[in-house]
Parts: structure tokens; C-alpha cells; sequence
């Protein structure tokens, strides 16, 4: 009897490789028409009226909002805000989080089709393939001729757009940190700054990359919201979704023809659904990442719903429970909670607003605890940072209070220039016999002579020796 393990041979004879990372194929978008395309051409002109056209307003002799980083100033209209302000920010960061939250729950992916600006510049690039190019057919021909001098002057058209509407785009957004109206004649000299020239180059690169090569892979992969969504979808959610109890079985057939008989459901199998999607899917499927909620595949499937005279509908704004014959609450914890948490938030933001007071007051103690002056008195030296917010020349009032005896020292009526900050020194005394303590709490008070409601005041502390 042999005393060896038998051994088997179980090399595969060919070993295939598996390519994680597919080459991406270039979306080809059709021309359509319809209800919510107009819909969200409507809200892109009014995004782009707000973002284009706000940069150019005036407001008491400077540009109305002006994010001016050097002077750690941001106008907004009457108003200016300081980096004490930040506050505010982080609120209305949060009031727009909720806000996206709470459109997540009741109507999926709006924002990412209607408003967000990946989608909007998107939609502005594909019309100009459209006008320099011509339609889906004829842009996938173009792609595929040789290079010739028609293709040449219809690329170049097309990057010429591209350019300048990205090139727009950044010197807007610049615009908003360096005043407009200075900016674009700097940069036709060349005096602009070299951190200019860099933000507007950097935007309009961005811009023409994102918007014009990117496109759905910045929806796709490099967007967070598309992650995390699905976390915040429910039942009841508004998602666009194909009804297969009525579009199955698809199949061609002739517009008069008993289609019922042949066991065929009311999707003619065009795939003009999938041409239209920007971002390439076939929501026949199912509901997808990939989705932005943009609505393209429910005006093209109605239009053709209306030439084959079958009820629209066929792919809709619905909700799960819709489609499998359930109903639809539209009231339901999670959104109440977000709609609470939104309003709450916003109406905490109104009122900071309404409450913010135009005059900052910081006091800052000498490094000196106490000495003692010539009148045998404990003297406290301060200094007073005050900052004017408003928009206006004001002349204020300063007291201290909270020691009986007390005696300021100093200048009691200042004038602070709008948005001006002053640094004034000024003392307090005391006599040694009505200090209570070593420590005493007291506060300055500052306000305007000509307006009562422009006040503010600070908390410090009054040193002196120990008492027995």
C-alpha cells in the first residue's frame, strides 16, 4: 500500500482579470418638453437674476452685499456684520440643513434636480451643445466624424460658451469679496490682485470641468448628499418612479392597435425616459443613487403618452405606498419634527437678528491688579474696545455701576464713526473702606445719546487688597 497523499493539478488553465473601474460612457441628453421643464427653467432664471444680478446693486455709496475680508466686514444691504457675528452663520447653516432635510423627507432629490447649482450649470452646458451641435443624434454622429473643419468650428463654438459662462460664473463670485465694479476694469489693466487673478482662474476652471466634463459623476460619486439620503427616504416620500402594474409588459406596437389583447402594458419600450436622463439611468429599474429627482423622464414619457392617446402618468412624482395601492400620509412624525426643528430654528434666527446690538463693548483689565493713587484711593485701570455696527456716525454714554462710591475716571462721551472701532482707556476708583470685598463684580454700560435701544454693556471685575 502506498504511503503518499494523492496530489491534483487545480490550476486553472486561464486566469481572467476583473476591471473594478469602468470607463465612463459619455451621456448623449435629448431635447424635450413639458410641465417641469419649464418649472425648472423658471427657477433657474431666478437663481441666476438672484446670483448675477445681486453683485451689481448699490447701497449707500458701496456694493450692497460685500464680503470685504481685509476689513473683517460683510455687508449685507443696511446691515454689516463682523466675525463676532459668525454666529449667525453657523444658524443659517443649520436652518439650511434642516430645510434639506425636511424637502428630503417630503419630496426626495427637488433640490439636486431644480436647484442645486451641479444641476443648473449642467443644464445651461447641455443647451449649449445643443445650439452649436445640434440634437442627441447628431451630436453622437459629430463625435464619431472625422476631424474636420465643420466639426473644429462647432467644438469650438461650444467651449466657447462653456468658457464664458463659466468665466461669468467666477467673476461674480469674486465679484462678491472684491466690489465688481473694480475688479473687472483691474483685470482688463492688469493691476488686479494676484489672489484675484488666482479665484477667478480657479472658479471658471472649476466651473468648465464640473458643468461641462464631470457632469453626472459629480452627482454620482463625488456628492455626499446621495449617500445619505436614502437614510431620510420613507414610504411616503415623493420619488419619480415607473408604475410596472401598468407599463408591463413593455413592447412596440401601432398607435390603434388592441395592445391589451397582446398582453402588453401601456410602456412602449421607446426608451425616451432614458435618452433624457442626465444622468443616464433607466428608471424602469427602479428607484436608483443615480436619480436627482430632475423630472426628465416624466415629460418625455408624457408626451408620449399624449401621441399614443394612453392616460399620462405612466412615470410620476408618487410614493411607495402609492404604487402598491396604499395611501399616502403626508403628516408623519419624522417630517413634523424636521418642519418644528426648521421653524424653531428660523424663528431663533429672526430674532437674534432683530436683537443684535449695533454696538460691541469688550473690556479688557490692566495687568496691574489694583494700586493705589495719590488720594489714597484703590484705582482699576481698563480698556474699552468699542465697536459701532450701524451704518451711521453715533455718539455714546459710558457709565460703570456696581460698587457704591465708585468714581470713573476717563472720557464719558465718545463718538465712534460708522464701523469704527475705538480703544479707550479709563479708570476707576474707590475708597479702601467701601470695598466690600477683593473681589467685587461690576459692569460698564455703553449707550447711544441719540438712540436709547443702541445699547450694550460688559461685566468685569474690581480688584483690591485683601479686607480683614
Amino acid at each position: 500500500m502506498s504511503s503518499q497523499i494523492p496530489v491534483k493539478d487545480v490550476t486553472p488553465a486561464k486566469v481572467e482579470s476583473v476591471d473594478l473601474y469602468a470607463n465612463r460612457e459619455k451621456i448623449y441628453t435629448r431635447a424635450f418638453t413639458g410641465l417641469f421643464r419649464n418649472l425648472r427653467m423658471l427657477g433657474g432664471a431666478l437663481l441666476f437674476v438672484l446670483y448675477f444680478g445681486t453683485v451689481w446693486l448699490s447701497w449707500d455709496g458701496r456694493q450692497a452685499v460685500w464680503w470685504d475680508l481685509p476689513a473683517r466686514k460683510f455687508h449685507i444691504f443696511g446691515a454689516t456684520y463682523w466675525p463676532q457675528d459668525f454666529v449667525l452663520l453657523s444658524a443659517l447653516l443649520i436652518i439650511a440643513a434642516f430645510g434639506l432635510f425636511f424637502i428630503t423627507v417630503f419630496a426626495g432629490r427637488v433640490w439636486c434636480g431644480y436647484t442645486c447649482p451641479q444641476s443648473v450649470f449642467t443644464w445651461v452646458f447641455m443647451w449649449a451643445e445643443k445650439v452649436t451641435e445640434g440634437d442627441r443624434n447628431q451630436r453622437m454622429k459629430l463625435d464619431k466624424a472625422p476631424m474636420d473643419g465643420r466639426k473644429f468650428l462647432r467644438k469650438l463654438a461650444k467651449h466657447g460658451i462653456w468658457v464664458g459662462v463659466s468665466l461669468a460664473t467666477a467673476l461674480t463670485f469674486v465679484g462678491y469679496f472684491t466690489p465688481i465694479r473694480e475688479l473687472i476694469p483691474e483685470l482688463l489693466t492688469l493691476q488686479a490682485s494676484g489672489w484675484a487673478v488666482f479665484w477667478v482662474g480657479f472658479f471658471t476652471l472649476a466651473t468648465y470641468g464640473n458643468a461641462g466634463w464631470l457632469r453626472e459623476q459629480v452627482c454620482i460619486y463625488m456628492c455626499p448628499y446621495a449617500r445619505f439620503q436614502s437614510v431620510m427616504f420613507d414610504q411616503d416620500t415623493l420619488i419619480v418612479s415607473y408604475d410596472p402594474r401598468r407599463g408591463e409588459h413593455r413592447g412596440p406596437r401601432k398607435k390603434d392597435a388592441d395592445y391589451k389583447a397582446q398582453g402588453l402594458g401601456d410602456c412602449i419600450d421607446c426608451k425616451m425616459c432614458v435618452q433624457v436622463c442626465p444622468t443616464g439611468i433607466d428608471i424602469r429599474d427602479g428607484l436608483q443613487i443615480e436619480c436627482i429627482g430632475c423630472a426628465a423622464c416624466i415629460d418625455a414619457c408624457d408626451s408620449i403618452m399624449d401621441k399614443m392617446s394612453y392616460p399620462k402618468g405612466l412615470i410620476s412624482y408618487t410614493t411607495e405606498h402609492n404604487l402598491s395601492g396604499q395611501q399616502t400620509h403626508l403628516a408623519r412624525p419624522r417630517l413634523i419634527g424636521y418642519a418644528l426643528a426648521l421653524l424653531a430654528m428660523i424663528g431663533l434666527f429672526v430674532w437674534a437678528i432683530a436683537s443684535r446690538p449695533l454696538v460691541e463693548l469688550d473690556v479688557i483689565k490692566d495687568r496691574v491688579l489694583y494700586r493705589e493713587n495719590e488720594q489714597g484711593r484703590i484705582e482699576n485701570v481698563y480698556t474699552l474696545k468699542i465697536m459701532n455696527k450701524s451704518q451711521h456716525d453715533i455718539s455714546y454714554l459710558i457709565e460703570a455701576e456696581g460698587l457704591d462710591g465708585l468714581v470713573y475716571e476717563g472720557k464719558r462721551e465718545v463718538k465712534a464713526l460708522a464701523g469704527e472701532v475705538l480703544s479707550l482707556p479709563v479708570e476707576l476708583s474707590i475708597e479702601p473702606e467701601k470695598l466690600p470685598s477683593s473681589t467685587n463684580e461690576i459692569r460698564f454700560r455703553i449707550q447711544s445719546i441719540d438712540d436709547a435701544r443702541i445699547t450694550n454693556d460688559a461685566d468685569s471685575r474690581f480688584i483690591g487688597p485683601s479686607v480683614r
